[in-house]
């Protein structure tokens, strides 16, 4: 036993794993520019045809990679999870998320992201054990008080019918994306980052895909090109490097440390609807974004001690 706690605490030795970090802070921009692109897409084909298309075209990446996935083996657990991962997102997810975009804006729908660490940290302390600091807590604590902040003080664009509305929405679909992370970090121990955004991506086309019949038949849309563009760009470039990279770093680093990083995406979110559709950013939107980037700080903030203590006593547990 002893042995054993000694190879723990020489794994916890490295606090920060920066290429972990650095696959984040790309999803995070990268899932950041998804607003933009459906809030842009939604108006001409329709919320459920636009959640479609992306996923269709994410899966149409991955067709390749079908052969060996079949070699793959899987017991009860791993498809109970996979089911849970796929039902929590893209499913749920993306029902929520696209509802939301068309009463509220992209840079609001961006913020309320922040909410998601704070359920994905408590959850994956009940459910998979992990050490909760007062750093964690603070960090987020503080990430999502700027946030909040940040939502209070930018106004409401011109397409946003009902912000509370679609802000509500998109508070759900955080909790399914805190689901999502607890689940996505069970399975990443096991099965490729490649393989399970594979997963996601066919599971999405197959499930989206009456709901786009359904609004073709009875609300129809415009072929409009740009749309289509934008289409693809979340097809490829969100879906596909996106959730890669995500479920990527969620195999180096736990579920609660990773949500944190969901703070970034409100600011980026911002910068993205400053450049791309024009919107203002003043002053006080600078500093409230660097508030949260704050509180990802401190929740990264090295906890070595911490994290061996917390070793040694599941450790004398279960002598």
């Amino acid at each position: 036993m002893i042995e054993f706690v000694q190879k723990r605490e020489v794994l916890v030795k490295k606090d920060i794993d920066w290429l972990a970090v650095t696959a984040l802070v790309t999803a995070m921009l990268v899932w950041a520019s998804s607003f933009i692109a459906l809030k842009s897409a939604i108006g001409p084909l329709g919320p459920m045809s636009v959640i479609f298309g992306r996923m269709f075209v994410a899966s149409l990446c991955f067709v390749y990679f079908i052969k060996s996935f079949t070699k793959l083996k899987f017991n009860k657990d791993d498809i109970k999870y996979i089911v849970l991962m796929v039902f929590f997102e893209p499913c749920l997810y993306f029902i929520f998320e696209a509802k939301a975009l068309q009463y509220t804006s992209a840079g609001q729908a961006g913020m309320i992201t922040s909410m998601m660490p704070l359920i994905t940290a408590v959850a994956a302390g009940i459910i998979l054990k992990e050490l909760i600091t007062k750093r964690l807590i603070v960090g987020a604590l503080l990430a999502v008080g700027g946030a909040v902040w940040l939502s209070l003080v930018t106004s409401s664009s011109e397409n946003a019918s009902n912000p509370l509305l679609g802000n509500t929405l998109e508070f759900f679909a955080m909790v399914c994306g805190a689901g999502y992370a607890i689940t996505i970090r069970h399975l990443s121990e096991k099965f490729s980052a490649l393989f399970l955004t594979a997963i996601q991506s066919f599971a999405g086309a197959i499930f989206f895909f009456p709901f786009a019949v359904w609004e073709y038949n009875n609300i129809g849309f415009t072929f409009d090109l740009d749309a289509m563009i934008w289409t693809v760009y979340l097809g490829v470039v969100v879906t596909l490097g996106g959730y890669g990279m995500f479920n990527f770093a969620l195999g180096r680093i736990e579920a609660s440390k990773a949500a944190v990083y969901i703070n970034l995406i409100p600011i980026f979110a911002l910068l993205l609807a400053f450049f791309v559709l024009g919107e203002k950013l003043g002053f006080i939107e600078l500093v409230a974004s660097a508030v949260i980037l704050s509180g990802v700080f401190i929740s990264q903030m090295p906890t070595e001690r911490l994290k061996q203590a917390h070793i040694r006593r599941k450790a004398r547990k279960q002598q």
